[in-house]
């Protein structure tokens, strides 16, 4: 009599003693993420009192503005007017954090940099031959959304190509999810690692949901690359493990994944170290006096 699915004796390389010893030499496994970032305060070197009191002052704005934030808030403080020394010493003491953004749509190029306090964002504006500059407090600026996609979502006509097994259905549900979704919702989430797949899927469903105009890189424990597609509200999400090996391949339909945003946790221990910056500032200021 045969059993269930077809099998009248147990499969082969299953089962106690199938698998090699795990001392055996040779045996590999897949490397897990290393060298995570941790936060060092920055302090800029009194060289030059009177910039490095400008440079404060601008510190203090910031200060009263992470202090101040609430959820869903975004505040913008002007550098375009500072000069470039003033600047150098804001950027040393705010430093460089994990997330890194690149905005690029119809040649009018962004740049955005979170600063090593959480919620601190340098946002950098090429266009016309100019530079614009400026500094943001909000868990993810919005100026990367309100760019990240097209108006309308991308048409691709044709038949569907060859050797597709969940493409379709796939595809379906994402573009199904984007109409329906409105901000507020939480988030949904297609996982390929675990959904059987074959590459033709992907590829057909990367080319029907296009390609947007921002790109995320959030290096922390590994690396995470988000990345718009020309749907609304619909991002691959990629994680790397430290070797560059992909680990997890998602697709989220939200506003913004939560993975490259900063928490209000955090913006609230970005005041706190920013306060002890400032003061360690004003004590190197006193004693040059």
């Amino acid at each position: 009599m045969t059993s269930l699915f077809g099998m009248t004796h147990p499969p082969v390389g299953f089962g106690p003693g199938s698998q090699p010893d795990a001392t055996e030499e040779g045996l590999e496994y897949l490397p897990m993420p290393s060298g995570m970032r941790v936060y060092e305060p920055h302090v800029p070197e009194v060289a030059d009192p009177a910039r490095a009191a400008a440079a404060r002052a601008v510190l203090v704005r910031i200060h009263q503005a992470l202090a101040g934030w609430s959820a869903g808030e975004e505040i913008r403080i002007p550098v375009d007017d500072l000069d470039a020394p003033v600047l150098a010493l804001v950027d040393e003491a705010l430093g460089e954090g994990e997330v890194a953004v690149k905005v690029d749509r119809a040649g009018d190029r962004l740049e955005i940099q979170e600063a090593s306090l959480a919620g601190v964002w340098r946002v950098r504006g090429f266009g016309d031959g100019a530079v614009r500059e400026s500094l943001l407090i909000s868990a993810f600026p919005r100026v990367a959304l309100n760019r990240a996609f097209t108006a309308v979502a991308p048409v691709v006509t044709g038949p569907a190509p060859a050797g597709l097994m969940n493409g379709q259905p796939i595809l379906t549900e994402l573009l199904d999810r984007s109409a329906a979704w409105r901000r507020g919702d939480g988030p949904h989430a297609v996982n390929f690692s675990l959904l059987p797949h074959t590459p033709e899927d992907l590829a057909f469903i990367e080319q029907r949901l296009g390609v947007g105009a921002t790109t995320i890189l959030s290096r922390g424990y590994g690396n995470c690359r988000v990345t718009a597609t020309a749907t609304p509200n619909i991002w691959w999400v990629r994680y790397y493990n430290s070797v560059d090996t992909l680990i997890l391949d998602t697709v989220e339909i939200v506003d913004v994944p939560a993975v490259v945003c900063a928490a209000a946790e955090d913006i609230a221990d970005s005041a706190e170290r920013l306060a002890e910056i400032l003061d360690a500032l004003a004590t190197d200021l006193e004693r040059v006096r």
